[in-house]
């Protein structure tokens, strides 16, 4: 699939709230905008906005948002606004910034990196890749890491920042004529659900302690780590800093293993200065591992239960693999779009609660391997290629 692009006009920088406000209002009248930012975030917990790209019909800005005493708050209507389809490729971070400036998250959303995996074009194929395919076009990413809170911006980082919404134009209106013609465009709506839910963004800091993978299953060390993690969070956020800064994951976890209750014990943990454990934040520290000792036996979080599940047959497992493959080969599908690992062991042990058995997936996908799971079809190779085949039943 090749598009012709489209020429654009030159790309305007916006520094005044007039300038902002007049061109929101009329791309709230269009059918799509393309959106981008460009942001820096390595000394802070929330990402600092330095720059939004749209493009409509017309037109091709880039508000300037650290420009002094300029309101964005015309582009949060714009974003608001549900008859324009607001067009992001890899829109996580982007809508996250905006969530975090608007305490909303736009709506009628499209991501292009979402709906390219749904179309064929592979997993997560890059903005560039999908570029290219598309339209034929190249795009230079020589400012992919400037840093865009400098002032003045160069032209060559102003075509750099209009290049990323002028192309994802022609992308976007192709994308969506191929998943009309494919019948897909619902697939990609599910697919996109998630990126209008505020938690997918706004995560409960006393689950943050999951991702951490403790090597253990005693209760009472997953509580601290728990309350720990949740507070690290609080104070990352509070402090608008990374929560690395704060303190690190492996102390973290050395002082759910430990459970230090003084500022000596503390301040011997690997990581943890003797100033961090006698100051405000050592303080706070101590507090959350106190609550997590007092919690009663009752709200103790459950010990991951990996080890305590059967184990499916890996031979097995590899058979759905290679099921799968094959029917994202013949339905031109990302695989880690239909199935994840835990899905096809899930399935490999006769689970039905698992999301590659529900909607689309389960047509594509979920069906079949069930049916292989109970020994009702068989993989073959024909022509170089893997099929299916019916296992004739046992005449007794």
């Amino acid at each position: 699939m090749r598009s012709k692009a489209p020429t654009f006009p030159t790309p305007v920088l916006l520094t005044s709230s007039e300038e902002v406000a007049r061109i929101c209002e009329k791309l709230q009248h269009e059918p799509f905008v393309t959106i981008d930012t460009e942001f820096v975030r390595e000394k802070t917990y929330w990402p600092e906005l330095c720059l939004v790209q749209l493009a409509g019909t017309e037109d091709v800005v880039l508000i300037d948002t650290l420009a002094p005493g300029i309101d964005l708050a015309p582009l949060g209507d714009l974003l608001a606004k549900p008859d324009c389809i607001k067009v992001f490729h890899a829109a996580r971070q982007d809508l996250e910034i905006f969530l975090h400036i608007f305490d909303r998250l736009p709506a009628s959303v499209f991501d292009t990196q979402v709906a390219a995996m749904v179309a064929g074009f592979g997993d997560q194929v890059g903005y560039d890749s999908l570029v290219g395919a598309i339209t034929g076009r190249s795009i230079d990413k020589a400012h992919r890491f400037s840093d865009w809170s400098a002032r003045p911006l160069s032209n060559a980082q102003i075509a750099y920042a209009a290049a990323d919404v002028t192309h994802l134009r022609t992308v976007y209106e192709a994308l969506r004529k191929q998943l009309a013609e494919q019948g897909r465009l619902h697939w990609a709506d599910s697919e996109q659900a998630v990126l209008t839910e505020e938690k997918t963004f706004r995560p409960d800091p006393r689950r943050l302690w999951e991702k951490l993978k403790a090597r253990t299953s005693n209760r009472r060390m997953l509580a601290i780590l728990r309350e720990v993690a949740a507070w690290r969070e609080q104070e990352a956020q509070n402090a608008d800093i990374p929560r690395q800064r704060v303190i690190r994951d492996e102390s973290l976890l050395e002082i759910a293993a430990v459970h230090p209750d003084t500022v000596e014990a503390l301040s011997r943990i690997r990581g943890v200065t003797r100033g961090f454990a006698e100051g405000k934040m050592g303080k706070g520290l101590l507090e959350a591992i106190c609550t997590a000792q007092e919690c009663p036996e009752s709200e103790l979080p459950k010990a991951p239960s990996k080890s305590e599940r059967a184990r499916p047959s890996a031979a097995l497992v590899a058979l759905l693999r290679v099921l799968l493959a094959a029917k994202c080969e013949e339905h031109k599908v990302a695989p880690r779009l239909v199935a994840s690992s835990e899905d096809l062991d899930l399935i490999a042990l006769g689970e039905t609660d698992v999301g590659a058995l529900r909607g689309w997936r389960r047509e594509l996908f979920g069906l079949d391997a069930q049916a292989l799971v109970r020994g009702e079809i068989a993989l073959a190779v024909v022509n170089g290629l893997v099929e299916l085949q019916r296992v004739a039943e046992t005449v007794a």
